[in-house]
């Protein structure tokens, strides 16, 4: 497998890309790419473009949750399939993978609209929907792991703003919130968008559905933004006790976060054009 980040929070000295408060990475396996999520804005295709990689040419697409940082890069990713269209260009349909609730309307305090700008209807007159809430396998080695099981205390306790269904808002715990594995002949890699299920949560459910307990790698946003010290402490336990080999913890990671893991697991550098091969 390998995985390029077309974009993250943070750029990489000397090298020339774009950053923003995001996530989009383009993974190759098999032959089958994916794209996972689509940050905030077009700078993820300015990345793409710069690394030579054609986004016309996806299997699937692949969306964590649906917040704004990981589904706004779906209007410009539509225009370009819209033009590709109009211009005759040669390209793939994607099939679009997600839990069922990511494209509903999303809400913080009632005033930020903070999910995807395109709902499922508007979506599904351009790409393939396979919205599923269990597992589905996209390779013979990367799996979407469906609707997270919540089994940790120290995680995902509070709820993020609100979102609406059947015309009625609820509270949100981001039950959309869902991420990929990846089987290795050294074991998992498992790779996130922000993590909100409770990235101890995410790593379970990948062990049980792929069969394997030793973790190689995570890469993707952890959800530790000023964490209290029973969730720190929890992740950092629990990382340890997994023996996780190696975190790209980034995104939504802070630094004070990152390095109270880099007691128990080697923390890795990520930012825009970052390529890794596993």
């Amino acid at each position: 497998m390998i995985l390029k980040v077309l974009m993250d929070n943070n750029t990489i000295i000397d090298r020339y890309f774009y950053g923003e408060p995001g996530v989009s990475y383009l993974i190759e396996d098999n032959d089958i790419r994916i794209l996972f999520d689509m940050g905030y804005s077009d700078a993820f295709i300015k990345n793409a473009q710069k690394l030579n990689e054609n986004l016309l040419n996806l299997d699937y697409l692949v969306v964590s949750h649906g917040h704004i940082d990981h589904t706004w890069g779906l209007v410009p990713l539509v225009q370009m399939y819209t033009e590709a269209r109009i211009e005759g260009l040669k390209h793939k349909i994607p099939s679009m993978v997600a839990h069922p609730e990511a494209f509903l309307y999303k809400e913080y305090k009632g005033v930020e609209e903070i999910g995807s700008i395109l709902d499922q209807e508007k979506l599904g007159k351009h790409f393939k929907m396979e919205l599923t809430r269990k597992p589905m396998w996209l390779t013979d080695n990367i799996v979407f792991l469906g609707e997270i099981e919540r089994i940790n205390d120290f995680e995902n306790t509070e709820p993020l703003g609100s979102y609406q269904k059947d015309g009625v808002m609820h509270e949100d715990n981001l039950i959309d919130d869902s991420a990929l594995a990846c089987k290795t002949p050294e074991g998992l890699v498992i790779i996130t968008g922000c993590s909100h299920a409770g990235i101890c949560n995410i790593v379970e459910q990948a062990k049980r559905i792929c069969g394997d307990d030793r973790v190689v790698d995570i890469i993707g946003g952890f959800h530790l933004l000023d964490p209290g010290k029973k969730q720190m402490d929890g992740t950092k336990d629990y990382f340890n006790s997994t023996k996780i080999k190696t975190a790209h913890a980034c995104h939504c990671t802070d630094l004070n976060s990152k390095i109270e893991l880099s007691k128990v697991v080697d923390i890795k550098e990520v930012g825009s054009g970052l390529i890794l091969e596993y």
